[in-house]
């Protein structure tokens, strides 16, 4: 029951999971950035629904625009994960549909909470420029960097 003099305070993070479809951009992406600001503190990984390719160069050079390097990311599914290493984590941040549905799954075995970010897949628009292109990519980056800074702060 939340205290009537305001909502309660959220637990601290120690480990959290990005999980969206294939674990080569947006959930890359988003472990990539949350090592970067607070992998002293937090035990960050990322993991996809699916296997998918190699790690989208269009978000690897985006991230690296802002000095992240996310070039050696090998993308991984939640089945390997939890065969590699078990799935003990605080908080699972989903960033599409269907790793939403997944993650939901684990809640009948994990007490785990679980918090869906929407988050736009910037390979939809292949249309324009490099450029045009790689601007999708910063939106998606950006809008992680703020959520994650704003969620995952001590």
């Amino acid at each position: 029951m939340a205290d009537e003099a305001g909502p309660t305070k959220k637990k601290r993070v120690q480990s959290a999971l990005f999980m969206c479809n294939f674990n080569a951009v947006r959930s890359l992406a988003a472990e990539a950035i949350a090592r970067h600001y607070f992998g002293k503190s937090i035990y960050v990984q990322s993991a996809g629904v699916r296997l998918g390719e190699p790690a989208d160069p269009f978000m690897v050079a985006a991230l690296d625009e802002i000095g992240i390097d996310a070039s050696r990311h090998k993308p991984r599914t939640l089945a390997q994960l939890e065969e590699w290493e078990g799935l003990n984590f605080d908080l699972i941040i989903t960033l599409a549909p269907e790793a939403h549905h997944a993650a939901l799954e684990l809640t009948r075995s994990n007490a785990v909470e679980v918090e869906y970010w929407p988050t736009p897949d910037p390979t939809v628009n292949q249309d324009g420029t490099r450029e045009q292109r790689l601007d999708g990519y910063r939106d998606v980056r950006d809008g992680l960097i703020f959520r994650i800074k704003t969620r995952l702060k001590g």
